[in-house]
């Protein structure tokens, strides 16, 4: 899971960093502190090439722009990540239901002891969400398990799965990278119905197919990669590439 914290107060900013990266480091290691920020900008400049799953929005910034008017721009590019605002007013509660961003919890900086024990609640309850996220075919994110790392791969990411030289592990290739778990192609090719098995060794994506070579058999899919196609898979490819365009 990964998590921006947007606080303009450099201590408040420090305070909140250190005790949810100290309570993740312990009990989630595999969350990611992509950002930790003082204005809106820095926030904004971060969503145009990237996305997180979970943010800590001071609502009073100082910058020109209140964090509920950043929660807002949040909204436009992800409509589920979870947005958990942290503020001094008790009175700024009602105006998130002006804005309409659905957050997943509003913390007041009451007492030491009290704000960390809501900041721990919220933070979990957070994580929480986004194993759920992954759990739920309707939200079209694939989840993979390494070890203790949990991750959540929008489907349309996704390039190819293939049989990995470990044994009972497979390889799964995404725009962000190449990860390895444990799993068998043939549950993977039911997961989804853009996922086709066009080879013994390999399920590919349909929404990411660009072109197929019937004659050298082969599908060359966004990322470059060229992978095998069987003769049976051959005659089947193009009608169920043509039939998720349409269904898409």
């Amino acid at each position: 899971m990964k998590v921006v914290i947007c606080e303009d107060n450099p201590q408040q900013q420090k305070m909140l960093y250190n005790r949810l990266r100290n309570y993740a480091m312990i009990n989630h290691p595999s969350v990611e502190f992509v950002l930790v920020a003082s204005h809106s900008a820095e926030v904004l400049s971060y969503l145009e090439d990237h996305k997180a799953d979970c943010y800590f929005l001071d609502i009073n910034l100082g910058d020109g722009r209140n964090g509920l008017e950043l929660a807002s721009e949040i909204r436009k590019h992800d409509p589920i990540a979870s947005i958990i605002f942290v503020t001094d007013y008790s009175e700024a509660l009602k105006l998130t239901f002006k804005y309409k961003v659905a957050a997943l919890d509003f913390i007041i900086k009451r007492t030491e002891e009290s704000f960390t024990d809501e900041l721990i609640e919220a933070f979990v309850s957070s994580i929480t969400r986004y194993e759920q996220l992954g759990q739920n075919k309707v939200t079209n994110f694939f989840q993979i398990k390494m070890g203790e790392l949990i991750k959540n791969i929008p489907y349309e990411n996704i390039y190819y799965f293939e049989t990995s030289e470990d044994f009972h592990k497979i390889r799964l290739s995404e725009k962000n990278g190449v990860f390895e778990f444990y799993g068998k192609l043939k549950e993977i090719e039911e997961m989804h119905s853009s996922f086709f098995r066009c080879h013994k060794s390999m399920v590919i994506n349909l929404q990411n197919v660009v072109e197929i070579n019937k004659k050298e058999k082969y599908v060359e899919l966004a990322n470059g990669v060229r992978c095998p196609i069987s003769i049976r898979a051959l005659r089947n490819i193009q009608h169920k590439v043509n039939e998720h365009l349409v269904n898409d």
